[in-house]
C-alpha cells in the first residue's frame, strides 16, 4: 500500500480536520476521557464552515431518500469545482483507490449517512460506478446514470465502501455491512481517508472486508507532521505517548497536572460536564 502524499497531511492540518491540542492542554472528549487530538475528516470539504453547511443541507434533504443522493452530489460537485483543497482531496482519493484496488473487480461504490457522502459520491462518479447511498436505518438506494432507485437485490455485486474515518469499525458492523447484505451485495473492501488504528481494520478483516487508509494515525504520520512543522516537538511527544497507551498516558498527565481537572470544573458548562463525568466514573483512578 502506498504512503499518503505530503499534500494530504498539509490539508488535514490546514483545514483543522486533524487538530492537536497545545502543550499540556489535552482536549475533553464526550466520554469524559481526555486526549491530544480531534479528527473531523469532513473539514477536508474545504473548511469547517463549508463542512457544517453541507451537513445542515443533508439534514434538510435526507428525508426524501430517492432525491437526496443527487441533491448532495450537485452540492459536492459545486465545491469540487470551486475549492482547491477539496478538489485535491478527491483527486488524491481517486488515485489512491486506483493504486490499491482493482477497480474492474468492483461493481458498486457505497457510502454511509452522512459524512461518508462527502467522499463516496464523487468517488463513484470519478470511477464510473453506480453509488449505493446507505441510510442510518439500513435502507439503501442506488444512483446510476443520473437516476436513483430502490433495489431488493444487486445480485451478489461487489461493493467498495468509502468512509471518512475508521476507529473501531462499529458502524460497519452495525450498519454498513448488513445494509449491503440486505440487498444481496458483498462488501469486499473499503477505502478510508483516516484510520485511527484502534482495531477497526482487524474487525473488518474478520468480516472479509480488506481496508485501505490514505492516512493512518501512527508514528509515521506524526514523524511527517513534525518534519513539516505542522506540530511542535512537545505535541509530537504527547501524541506518541497517547498512541502507545491512551489511558495510561493521560492518567500520568493528570497525576503531573492536578490543576487540569480543577480548571476544567471552573470552565464552560460543556467542559465542566465532561470533567464531572470523568470524576464520577473514576476513569483515571
Amino acid at each position: 500500500m502506498k504512503m499518503p502524499n505530503e499534500k494530504l497531511i498539509k490539508w488535514l492540518f490546514e483545514t483543522n480536520a486533524f487538530r492537536v491540542c497545545p502543550e499540556n492542554e489535552p482536549f475533553w472528549y464526550t466520554s469524559g476521557t481526555i486526549g491530544p487530538y480531534y479528527i473531523n475528516t469532513h473539514f477536508l470539504y474545504g473548511s469547517e464552515r463549508k463542512a457544517m453547511e453541507l451537513l445542515e443541507y443533508i439534514d434538510r434533504v435526507r428525508e426524501d431518500k430517492l432525491k437526496c443522493p443527487e441533491r448532495v452530489l450537485a452540492k459536492v460537485e459545486e465545491t469540487y469545482a470551486g475549492d482547491p483543497v477539496y478538489r485535491g482531496v478527491i483527486d488524491s482519493l481517486l488515485d489512491f483507490i486506483r493504486d490499491n484496488v482493482d477497480v474492474d473487480d468492483i461493481d458498486y461504490i457505497s457510502g454511509g449517512e452522512r459524512r461518508d457522502w462527502f467522499f463516496s459520491l464523487l468517488a463513484a462518479k470519478g470511477l464510473g460506478k453506480p453509488h449505493i447511498t446507505i441510510y442510518k436505518d439500513l435502507s439503501a438506494v442506488i444512483t446510476e446514470k443520473g437516476e436513483t432507485r430502490r433495489s431488493d437485490s444487486v445480485n451478489g455485486g461487489r461493493v467498495l465502501h468509502i468512509a471518512d474515518l475508521i476507529t473501531k469499525a462499529s458502524s460497519y458492523e452495525r450498519a454498513w455491512i448488513p445494509a449491503i447484505k440486505n440487498i444481496c451485495g458483498q462488501m469486499t473492501c473499503t477505502v478510508v481517508i483516516i484510520d485511527r488504528k484502534q482495531g477497526g481494520a482487524e474487525l473488518l478483516e474478520s468480516h472479509d472486508v480488506c481496508s485501505f487508509a490514505m492516512v493512518s494515525v501512527d508514528r509515521d504520520f506524526f514523524d511527517k507532521a513534525l518534519e513539516m512543522n505542522s506540530i511542535s516537538a512537545a505535541q509530537y511527544d504527547m501524541l506518541l505517548k497517547y498512541t502507545a497507551d491512551p489511558h495510561g498516558s493521560m492518567k500520568t498527565f493528570l497525576a503531573e497536572h492536578p490543576e487540569f481537572i480543577e480548571n476544567a470544573m471552573k470552565s464552560d458548562e460543556r467542559t465542566k460536564e465532561r470533567a464531572r463525568l470523568c470524576i464520577e466514573k473514576g476513569i483515571y483512578k
